[in-house]
């Protein structure tokens, strides 16, 4: 297998915002990102986006920006269901979440360490979800 272009990471997601924009922003003062990359439309909508905190990559875009990709939707269009959530290490789960909860995320699972035994790692995380409903994990390895 090749190695991924430079400065991206074998595998990354992205998410779909009805605000786009805004949730770029949130996303940089509530969970730490940072704009790599910003594409906008002529009209102001974000075409294309990548977000980084360390070496991982989410790319955030606009739902509903043309008609070819109409499924791309975000959760609060479909009644809050989620396909998918994120799971992003930082370092310091308890901090970030308070950083989170200061900016408006809900907390939907307090910080506490999971334990899955001898032999395999211990994690310290917690759930988020954002304005438009996606659901984040954040955590921080104990044992490993």
């Amino acid at each position: 297998m090749k190695n991924p272009p430079a400065g991206w990471p074998q595998i990354s997601s992205a998410v779909f915002y009805d605000d786009a924009k805004a949730a770029i922003d949130w996303l940089c003062r509530a969970f730490g990102f940072e704009v790599q990359v910003k594409v906008e439309t002529e009209q102001g909508q974000i075409a294309h986006s990548q977000l980084v905190l360390g070496a991982g990559l989410v790319m955030v875009g606009q739902a509903g920006l043309s008609p070819a990709r109409s499924y791309l939707r975000s959760p609060r269009a479909v009644d809050g269901a989620n396909t998918q959530s994120l799971f992003v290490y930082v370092d310091d789960a308890d901090a970030h979440c308070e950083r989170a909860r200061a900016a408006g995320a809900v907390i939907t699972a307090e910080p506490d360490t999971q334990d899955y035994g001898e032999g395999y790692w211990a994690d310290r995380s917690y759930q988020a979800r954002d304005p438009e409903g996606h659901h984040w994990w954040f955590a921080h390895r104990v044992r490993g």
